[in-house]
């Protein structure tokens, strides 16, 4: 029992190590990592489009 206490407690005292990010860059973030999964998903429904349309053509 005594080592998840002091397991708990390393935790407690890495997090309050832990640099935070503020609000703008918090924000900055959050519209990086969204713009980059659109355009994943642009890009990955751009090629599954056209990788069909070629199994169509040959078949």
């Amino acid at each position: 029992m005594q080592r998840i206490v002091n397991f708990f407690k390393d935790v407690s005292r890495e997090m309050k190590k832990v640099s935070w990010p503020k609000g703008k860059e918090l924000t900055r973030y959050t519209i990086t990592v969204i713009a980059t999964v659109a355009f994943a998903v642009v890009f990955f429904a751009i090629i599954d489009y056209g990788i069909s349309s070629l199994i169509r053509l040959v078949s």
